[in-house]
């Protein structure tokens, strides 16, 4: 376009110049075939649009927006129209509670009201893209800051209004996953029906006020000595009951060994060990006569 203005103005001024009576009229067919050339190509240069990849271009002529879109590669257009680009690929809009990872400087998290009443500050991540054949209905309807007329004001409201759902120990815990389901959902619709397509919910953190996170950990804690001492209790029953099965035996090795000695049995094995006794190369002294019939063996040495 620059090109363009600038050369009608060289050939304006060509066509001035050329009907002065000044000795520079001379120059005035210079300056018309100059500004021609350059007119000419401002307005080939405004007439070709280079759309890079992973992008998309809408055109607008006079406030009327064109429904067709630029596909990527070199396009030929009207050389006063104007041309918007918008973004095909993923995007991400994230609102945080620190100040550098957010869109938006400062803190920037959700502020949530549970439904026992608690504030709960969530920090999320959305990721989107535009669906292509939408854009010049986006251009047209909302404008190119579709990220902040959109995004941030859709997700924001519908996480506040499903979060009244839910207790704020259950947003913090089990219910966390459907709580992200359940709001993925009602933004995704919202999303569509505006001409962008949600990828993906990220719940990337959920801060509780302190007084609950104390509560919560002094309950983990009692889980956690309660579990401890049931593994006390159930191993203390086991070694009782072990106990028990050692002393069964015990006396079941008893009854039998005072139901099988014999007076007989009792006589026959100390002659055996008499015998052996007398066949060892040792010295002995045995004193027969004992109590039971039993001998006394005293070793000399």
């Amino acid at each position: 376009m620059f090109f363009l203005i600038l050369g009608i103005l060289i050939a304006i001024s060509g066509f001035m110049i050329s009907k002065s009576s000044l000795n520079i009229f001379r120059y005035g067919s210079i300056l018309k075939v100059s500004g021609i050339a350059i007119a000419i190509l401002g307005v080939l240069s405004a007439s070709i649009r280079q759309i890079d990849a992973g992008t998309i271009g809408v055109q607008s002529l006079f406030g009327k927006v064109n429904p067709k879109v630029l596909e990527n590669g070199l396009n030929f257009v009207n050389p006063l129209s104007q041309v918007t680009i918008f973004d095909t690929k993923t995007q991400n809009y994230t609102m945080s509670q620190k100040t550098s990872e957010g869109e938006v400087q400062g803190d920037d998290a959700i502020r949530v009201l549970s439904a026992d009443g608690l504030e709960v500050v969530i920090d999320l991540t959305v990721l989107y893209k535009i669906m292509p054949d939408k854009a010049p209905a986006i251009y047209k309807g909302i404008g190119p800051d579709y990220k902040d007329k959109i995004v941030r004001p859709i997700t924001r409201t519908r996480i506040r209004d499903n979060a009244v759902y839910y207790d704020a120990v259950a947003l913090y815990s089990k219910r966390r996953d459907e709580f992200q389901s359940r709001i993925y959902q009602t933004i995704d619709k919202d999303f569509k029906s505006r001409g962008l397509i949600l990828e993906q919910l990220l719940i990337r953190n959920i801060n509780l006020p302190e007084s609950v996170k104390k509560t919560i950990e002094s309950k983990i804690n009692a889980e956690q000595d309660a579990q401890k001492m049931e593994f006390v209790l159930q191993k203390e029953k086991q070694e009782a009951e072990r106990k028990r099965v050692e002393a069964r035996g015990i006396s079941d090795y008893q009854t039998i060994i005072a139901l099988s000695l014999t007076d007989r049995q009792l006589q026959y094995e100390s002659i055996k060990a008499q015998k052996e006794l007398a066949a060892s190369p040792n010295a002995k002294i045995i004193v027969l006569g004992g109590k039971g019939n039993v001998p006394l063996i005293l070793n000399d040495h």
